[in-house]
C-alpha cells in the first residue's frame, strides 16, 4: 500500500497536494541509476555541464510567478520574500555554475604536475524547509558542475516547490541525473546509508551527528550546515539606530526561521534602555499575517512543533525573570507576535538554544569581555556580529563564529563561502574552496 506525503499551508491548514513517499527499499536502485547517469555525464567537459546547467536553469525564468506563489503557500513566507528566493535560484543557480566551473580548472604547479578536480561520484543532498529552493540550489549546482550525479532528498514539509523546480530542471539535464526522494527522517537516513558518495546536509545538530555516524562506516564524504544562535554585540559607541534596525530585521527575518537570525543581544548598559526602546518601536511596526496579505513580512511558523518551541522559550524567559517589552507567551498557531524580551540570562532556553522565531533577545554588560565570554558560550558558531565604533574590529576577532559583519550582516560579498565554527558546520560551501569540496582532489605528475 503506497505512502503519501501530505503538504499543508502553514496559515490555514489547507491540504495543497500530496505526493508518494519514496519507499526505502527504492532509494538504492535510484542511487545505482544515479551512479550510471553520472559516468555519462561525467565524460563531458566541465564546460559542456555548464551549458547544459544554464539551458536547464533557464526553464525555470517563465514560471517565477507561479513558484514564488507556491513556496508561499507551502512554506508560508510573504510573497515578497518566496519571489526574492525564486528569482535567487533561478539566476543564482547560473552564477554558482560559472563560479564552480571557475573553480574546477586545472592547477599547473610546473614540473609537470597538475591538480585536477575529478568527480566523486553521487552526492546526496538533503535539505531544510526554511529555504527550500535557495539551500538546495546551493548544494545541487556545484555537486553537478563537479560532475556528479545527485540524489535530492527536499524536507518534508515542501515537497511540492522542490518537486517542481526539479521538474523544470529535469527537461533538460540527462534522465537520472537528479533524482529526488520524498519522505521524512526514514527516507533521509535511506539516502546516508546507501551507496552515494558524498552528503550534503543543511539542517540541524541533531541530525547532521546522526548523519556523520551513518556515514563514518564508509568514510563518506560530509558538507553540512547544522544551525546557529547567532549573537550580536552592541558597544557603548555603537551607532544606536543602525544597530537597532539591523537587530529587529535579522531577528524577524523569515519569521526569524533562518539559521543565521539574529537570536542573542548583548547590548552595553549604558545605552541599554534607549537601544531596547528602539528596538520595542521598531518591531510594533512589523505585520503579521497569511502570505498574500498587503503588508505582511511575519507570516505563519511551519509547524504546530516549532510554535510550540517558541512559546515554550518564551514562557521559559518569563519565568526566569525577563522582561517583557512587546508580546509574550500567549500566541495564538500558527502564528507568532512581533516579541521583544529584554534581561535575558544563561540561565533561559533562548541563549542556550535556536529559538527559531521572530523573538528579540536582549541582555545588557557592562563590561566587554563579559558580553563576548557569553556570545562564545555556544555549542553553534555559524555567525556573528558587532555593532560600535574604533574597537569593534577587536571584539570581533574575538568572537568564534565562520561569519563575523562589523555593522553590518554576515554573509559577505560575491562567492563569499557560507561556513559556520564549531557544531554549526563541517566543510563548507560557497567560494572557490567550497566548490572544491564536491570534488576529488587529484594530483599528476608526468
Amino acid at each position: 500500500m503506497e505512502k503519501l506525503l501530505a503538504s499543508y499551508d502553514p496559515s490555514n491548514g489547507e491540504l495543497l497536494g500530496e505526493i508518494q513517499v519514496t519507499e526505502a527499499a527504492q532509494i538504492g536502485e535510484m542511487v545505482a541509476r544515479a551512479h550510471a547517469a553520472g559516468r555519462e555525464w561525467r565524460r563531458l567537459a566541465v564546460a559542456e555541464r555548464v551549458a547544459l546547467l544554464e539551458k536547464a536553469y533557464a526553464q525555470l525564468e517563465p514560471h517565477l510567478d507561479e513558484l514564488a506563489v507556491l513556496l508561499s503557500r507551502e512554506m508560508g513566507k510573504d510573497i515578497r520574500r518566496a519571489t526574492g528566493e525564486v528569482s535567487g535560484t533561478a539566476y543564482g543557480g547560473i552564477y554558482i555554475a560559472q563560479s564552480a566551473m571557475a573553480a574546477l580548472k586545472n592547477t599547473d604547479l610546473g614540473s609537470g604536475t597538475l591538480i585536477e578536480y575529478k568527480p566523486l561520484g553521487v552526492a546526496a543532498v538533503i535539505s531544510p524547509w526554511n529555504y527550500p529552493l535557495a539551500m538546495a540550489n546551493n548544494l545541487i549546482v556545484p555537486a553537478l558542475v563537479a560532475g556528479n550525479a545527485v540524489v535530492f532528498k527536499p524536507s518534508e514539509e515542501t515537497p511540492l516547490i522542490a518537486q517542481a523546480f526539479v521538474e523544470h530542471l529535469n527537461r533538460v539535464l540527462p534522465e537520472n541525473l537528479l533524482q529526488i526522494v520524498y519522505g521524512d527522517a526514514e527516507q533521509g537516513q535511506a539516502v546516508v546509508e546507501s551507496d552515494v558518495n558524498i552528503v550534503a546536509f543543511t539542517g540541524s545538530q541533531t541530525t547532521g551527528k546522526q548523519i556523520m555516524k551513518t556515514a563514518a562506516g564508509q568514510l563518506k564524504r560530509l558538507v553540512m550546515e547544522l544551525g546557529g544562535n547567532d549573537p550580536m554585540i552592541v558597544m557603548q559607541d555603537a551607532n544606536l539606530e543602525s544597530a537597532a534596525r539591523f537587530a529587529v530585521a535579522s531577528s524577524f527575518e523569515n519569521a526569524g526561521q533562518m539559521c543565521v537570525s539574529t537570536e542573542r543581544i548583548y547590548v552595553h548598559e549604558m545605552i541599554a534602555e534607549k537601544f531596547e526602546q528602539r528596538v520595542a518601536e521598531l518591531a510594533s511596526a512589523y505585520k503579521v499575517g497569511p502570505w498574500d496579505m498587503p503588508g505582511v513580512n511575519i507570516g505563519p511558523i511551519i509547524n504546530e512543533t516549532q510554535h510550540g518551541k517558541i512559546v515554550e522559550h518564551i514562557r521559559d524567559a518569563e519565568a526566569k525573570g525577563a522582561r517583557l517589552l512587546l508580546g509574550g507567551s500567549k500566541q495564538q498557531t500558527p502564528y507568532i507576535q512581533p516579541t521583544v524580551i529584554a534581561d535575558m540570562t544563561p540561565a533561559m532556553l533562548m541563549e542556550q538554544g535556536e529559538t527559531f522565531g521572530p523573538v528579540v533577545a536582549i541582555s545588557r554588560y557592562s563590561d566587554i569581555e563579559e558580553a563576548i565570554r557569553r556570545a562564545n558560550d555556544s555549542t553553534y558558531g555559524l555567525g556573528a556580529v558587532v555593532y560600535g565604533g574604533k574597537e569593534a574590529d577587536a571584539v570581533a576577532d574575538q568572537l568564534e563564529a565562520g561569519m563575523i559583519g562589523v555593522n553590518q550582516g554576515i554573509g559577505g560579498a560575491g562567492d563569499a563561502p557560507w561556513v559556520g565554527a564549531k557544531q554549526s558546520g563541517f566543510g563548507f560551501h560557497g567560494s572557490p574552496e567550497g566548490h572544491r569540496q564536491f570534488a576529488q582532489v587529484r594530483v599528476v605528475s608526468r
